[in-house]
């Protein structure tokens, strides 16, 4: 077959990132590429082969052996193809003169040949889940969780609708991802050890195994059994679609999760927020006109693979359906999974580069915390809590005028509250009867206003949270 240079490929996939992501592109080429398809083929035809000597007894660990060895290449396949016109029986044909002359007639014996490309998908789905995209979510999910420990005490505002809300920690900004991830991570090894095989022939009703074995079906787990495979459970010509579709679908909600991480980290490296910031080395540039810039490009470059692949979940949809016992409507479409998670395995080995080099700005942190429209303002909803609780109804709307106050005089919340010693003294009271500052009357006030001035302080379960989720999360990622 011609050779070609890299940089002649179409896809993207197979030239710019088989070079800046090797490592990545090296493990899934075992299980997603033309020629682990065409392996994963043959494989299924000598299980296949082996489940016919089982049931004879026929099958000696020497002929085991012999039949291990043979092989085909992608290239007496395709050149077959170009005779038969069909990509099954080319490689049946071939295969044919690999194995001895007297086992050539067991070669694809009672199947069709969906029994061989379902089974053999299914087979490459599950290994490329467990060689490679479990191990990189894994890495990722551990990153996530170390980096969510380590800052699982820095102060951080919280932010809704885009707006400063309540304090939090970076560290429980981070935790939400250690736990939305690790779920998808733990469904994902579920589903992927759920994908099913058939050999029930090319209408699903065992006609042809009928007509060879007394018992197709148990011919049939044998076969699968070789591959580490279960039947499915009803099968036309095709396996039970819903199986692949989950999996596929857990790898697409992980995608997002990852995607929306994404744009979490690209702004918040924001110029007018700065709070976290990419790893950017002595020679990497951030323009090219513009010598100062550091752009978040990984984060951005994670997002666009997320938009590139994720709408190729409709295909996945579509894929669902087929006609009667079999159409040919997914043959095309269903070749492109492999692309698919080569992309989804990308973005999540770019996301981890980010995380490993993301660097905190604490000073920046603190500062956005204090600051804001009204500095200190996102301490409004415990004076508004702590003046409830002595009994104002409408504590609420005192506390709201309190920020207006704040607003219009150009002042920060502490200081507009220090206006109001009436409510002021409420909330100090509350706050000695529950411990929150010193019971001392003659400094209460004061003490009140210095909690008000240090937001910081007011971060609920955040900390807790974050230590908790990483060590939980560390944990399953290690079972």
């Amino acid at each position: 077959m011609e050779a070609r240079d890299i940089f002649q490929n179409i896809s993207p996939i197979d030239h710019r990132y088989s070079v800046s992501e090797a490592e990545v592109y090296k493990s899934l080429v075992p299980w997603i590429s033309e020629t682990a398809l065409i392996s994963s083929c043959i494989r299924a035809e000598i299980a296949l082969i082996f489940a016919h000597l089982k049931l004879r007894g026929e099958l000696t660990p020497a002929i085991r052996a012999e039949l291990e060895k043979c092989t085909a290449s992608p290239e007496e396949v395709y050149a077959e193809e170009e005779k038969t016109r069909h990509n099954i029986r080319a490689l049946v044909n071939v295969l044919k003169t690999k194995v001895p002359s007297k086992i050539a007639p067991l070669v694809h014996l009672g199947a069709t040949s969906v029994d061989i490309l379902d089974t053999s998908l299914s087979w490459r789905i599950a290994g490329v889940t467990r060689e490679a995209v479990l191990p990189l979510l894994k890495k990722l999910e551990l990153l996530l969780c170390s980096f969510a420990e380590k800052e699982a005490d820095t102060p951080q505002v919280g932010r809704t609708h885009g707006q400063h809300a309540v304090p939090i920690t970076l560290g429980f900004a981070f935790a939400e991802y250690v736990s939305r991830l690790g779920k998808s991570i733990l469904e994902i090894g579920k589903r992927s050890k759920e994908l099913k095989g058939k050999l029930s022939g090319a209408v699903g009703a065992y006609n042809a195994t009928s007509m060879i074995v007394k018992d197709p079906q148990e011919l049939e787990r044998i076969y699968l059994a070789e591959l580490g495979l279960e039947p499915s459970e009803h099968s036309t010509q095709l396996v039970e679609p819903e199986y692949l579709l989950r999996l596929l679908l857990e790898f697409n909600t992980a995608f997002g999760i990852i995607a929306n991480l994404a744009d979490d980290l690209r702004n918040l490296q924001r110029s007018e927020i700065g709070e976290v910031r990419e790893g950017f080395s002595a020679d990497q540039v951030g323009s090219s006109t513009m010598p100062q810039k550091r752009n978040p490009w990984n984060s951005e470059h994670v997002k666009s693979l997320w938009k590139a692949f994720m709408p190729r979940v409709n295909t996945f949809f579509m894929d669902q359906i087929s006609e009667h016992q079999r159409d040919l409507s997914n043959s095309a479409s269903q070749r492109f999974i492999s692309d698919y998670i080569a992309g989804f395995c990308l973005a999540v080995s770019r996301m981890s580069k980010v995380i490993e080099g993301l660097g905190a700005d604490r000073e920046r942190l603190l500062a956005n915390l204090r600051g804001g429209g009204i500095p200190g303002g996102v301490m409004a909803e415990p004076a508004y809590i702590l003046l409830a609780e002595t009994g104002v109804s409408d504590a609420h709307e005192v506390i709201r005028k309190v920020t207006l106050s704040a607003e219009s005089k150009n002042i920060s919340f502490a200081a507009a509250l220090a206006k109001e010693p009436e409510t002021l003294k409420k909330i100090s009271g509350k706050m000695a009867e529950l411990g929150l500052i010193p019971a001392r009357a003659e400094n209460s006030t004061v003490e009140a206003l210095s909690f008000f001035e240090n937001p910081q302080a007011y971060s609920g379960l955040a900390s807790k949270k974050a230590k908790t989720l990483a060590e939980k999360y560390k944990a399953l990622m290690g079972e």
